[in-house]
């Protein structure tokens, strides 16, 4: 977003309240972009009211297998088999269920199934591809570069320097949508190749979505006039997220994935309904 210690001519003019909200957003993440583009209520809800909602066990099981997965490239080439994924699992996951998960499962056994079922997930992995034969050159890169006047920030999973360029991957380990439904999917990843060029001055070839779910793997072409066209559609977008400040105006945008919207209970498109238990979207 506008980094406004950098750049006072722009919020000159704005209201006190604005000037307020922007400086609290700081920074413009892929993720939280293209909430505002999936609905501009959801980043409301997200970036500006910060309104929290709880933990769910789809969360824990990204969050988990992506630290186990970052580690398993810590080690030779030989070690980075199933039995050692499984292993960096279990053991990310002691870590992690204390300080961020705490309380998510009713029972052990609740948690026990959970556990099997994430292993399960995980394997589909080496159904992709084989650890040993990829070299990344950069995990879990945190990523904070000035595109015009906005600073857009964001944890990159993967990227890999093949014989053909650069590619980068984003883990997930949710369900790939159908092929015709995928490419909204790469939105995020479109952005951090922009901001990969502009670190490196390189533009990567190639942007790869790897559902764990299934398995499934989503893989475009990416070029300079399409990172292009990102930046512009990035300017765009503050555009609209300023405007959206300014009147206090955040429309909604109903549809399928409103019955995975966390903030469903919350939101004025739905008012009325009876209560509802609606399930996270799985990362």
């Amino acid at each position: 977003m506008w980094f406004l210690s950098a750049a006072p001519r722009i919020i000159r003019g704005m209201s006190d309240r604005i000037a307020g909200q922007l400086a609290g957003l700081g920074h413009l993440s892929p993720s939280r972009a293209s909430d505002f583009k999936v609905c501009p209520q959801l980043f409301k809800f997200r970036a500006i009211d910060r309104i929290e909602v709880p933990p769910t066990v789809y969360q824990a099981r990204g969050t988990t297998a992506h630290l186990a997965l970052q580690r398993l490239f810590d080690l030779p080439a030989p070690h980075r088999t199933p039995e050692t994924l499984y292993d960096l699992f279990r053991q990310a996951w002691v870590e992690l269920k204390t300080t961020e998960f705490s309380d998510l499962f009713a029972n052990t056994e609740a948690e026990r199934a959970w556990g099997i079922e994430s292993l399960e997930v995980l394997a589909n992995y080496f159904g992709i591809e084989d650890p040993r034969a990829v070299d990344p050159i950069d995990r879990e890169l945190d990523m904070t570069e000035e595109v015009g006047h906005m600073t857009i920030r964001g944890i990159l999973d993967r990227m890999d320097d093949e014989e053909r360029g650069l590619v980068i991957t984003d883990y997930k380990t949710g369900k790939a949508p159908p092929e015709r439904y995928a490419l909204p999917a790469f939105f995020a990843l479109k952005i951090y190749a922009l901001l990969t060029r502009i670190r490196t001055g390189r533009t990567p070839v190639a942007l790869r979505l790897m559902y764990l779910n299934g398995p499934t793997v989503y893989e475009i072409p990416i070029n300079d006039a399409q990172l292009d066209a990102m930046e512009r559609q990035l300017e765009a977008l503050w555009s609209a997220i300023e405007r959206a400040l300014d009147e206090d105006r955040w429309p909604t945008r109903t549809g399928v994935l409103c019955d995975y919207c966390s903030y469903r209970q919350r939101c004025p498109a739905w008012e009325g309904e009876a209560a509802l238990a609606v399930p996270a979207l799985a990362s």
